[in-house]
């Protein structure tokens, strides 16, 4: 348990606040249309790099960083898992979007990563990826979807989980080396918040 009060964090670390929110049931999905010109495709054994490349486009805004540090080894285990789903959005032949749901915990799906790039953001994309995932999750044999979302996600995102039908459980703090400086992002993403060097 944290104490109450302020906590000094060392330079070179950033602090997330982490929401952990699920869904126990299917919903009622919120009414939506498929953005003209884009298609969700499901990607069989992705390839590493193209992987990575989306990863780094939909999350680094968000210091996304835990997938680029893994070895090309370790992220095909998991993304060419077969109980691991990624799928694409897909806008003039290019990958602009990313869902990820994790099977590999028996009756349950963990929506892993899910965002867009700003290429197809203010579409409604954001909402009608959301409800294929969840008819994605649900058409499998779970008993509970779950998803955890961050202080440096989008402002907008914990909001958005909760409109979907997904119920907040637990808090925690994450501490993490700040992947801007690990070499593993660009120094210049995510310049709403600060780095602080040692």
């Amino acid at each position: 348990m944290l104490a109450d009060g302020y906590s000094k964090v060392p330079a070179g670390k950033l602090v997330a606040a982490v929401t952990c929110l699920e869904m126990l049931a299917p919903v009622t999905a919120a009414q939506d249309s498929r953005p003209e010109a884009l298609m969700l495709a499901l990607c069989e054994n992705p390839e590493v790099g193209w992987y990575r490349d989306l990863y780094r486009r939909v999350g680094a805004e968000w210091l996304w960083g835990s997938r680029l540090g893994l070895s090309d080894e370790e992220l095909a285990a998991i993304i060419q898992d077969s109980r691991v789903e990624v799928r694409a959005v897909m806008a003039n032949g290019r990958a602009e979007g990313l869902l990820e749901l994790d099977f590999r915990e028996e009756g349950q799906c963990e929506l892993a990563f899910f965002g867009l790039t700003k290429a197809v953001m203010g579409q409604g994309a954001g909402r009608w990826l959301m409800n294929r995932a969840i008819e994605c999750a649900w058409s499998k044999p779970i008993s509970r979807l779950w998803v955890h979302t961050c202080s440096l996600d989008s402002p907008q995102a914990l909001g958005f989980y909760i409109r979907s039908g997904f119920v907040p459980y637990e808090r925690m703090v994450e501490v993490f080396d700040d992947p801007r400086l690990t070499g593993l992002l660009p120094e210049d993403a995510a310049p709403q918040v600060p780095i602080l060097k040692a």
